[in-house]
């Protein structure tokens, strides 16, 4: 497959690139913070027991979420749809991704508007 040709007129200049990186790490990290704040206290509990981030892929924002131990996994999965809304607050598409403890399966990783509306047809 041939890669397309682009002049380097056509490329963002190092500099660019460099503030587009910064300005990224910067907006994930008020969104951890904004996110943190809107959260109950029971809530805030559980994130400090797993290690958690933002990263924004592709123009989508992911919540990532790394358990320690198999507690605060099953706590985090049942807060699942809770942590979604509050992640609606900050993005109309946007994901979760959490890890069960190191070497025990694939990180679950979903869409928060599939959690939702799952949560709303749940309810009819």
């Amino acid at each position: 497959m041939k890669q397309p040709y682009l002049s380097p007129d056509d490329l963002p200049t190092h500099k660019t690139t460099l503030i587009s990186e910064i300005l990224l790490s910067q907006l994930e990290e008020v969104t951890k913070t904004r996110f943190y704040l809107t959260c109950r206290h029971s809530v805030r509990i559980l994130l400090s027991s797993c290690h958690w981030y933002f990263k924004v892929n592709s123009g989508i924002l992911m919540l990532i979420m790394v358990c320690h131990d198999i507690e605060s996994y099953q706590n985090v999965m049942m807060n699942v749809s809770y942590l979604a809304s509050k992640l609606k607050l900050f993005a109309n598409h946007a994901k979760i991704s959490i890890s069960s403890p190191v070497n025990q399966g694939m990180p679950w990783v979903i869409g928060i508007n599939q959690i939702l509306s799952g949560e709303d047809s749940a309810s009819l």
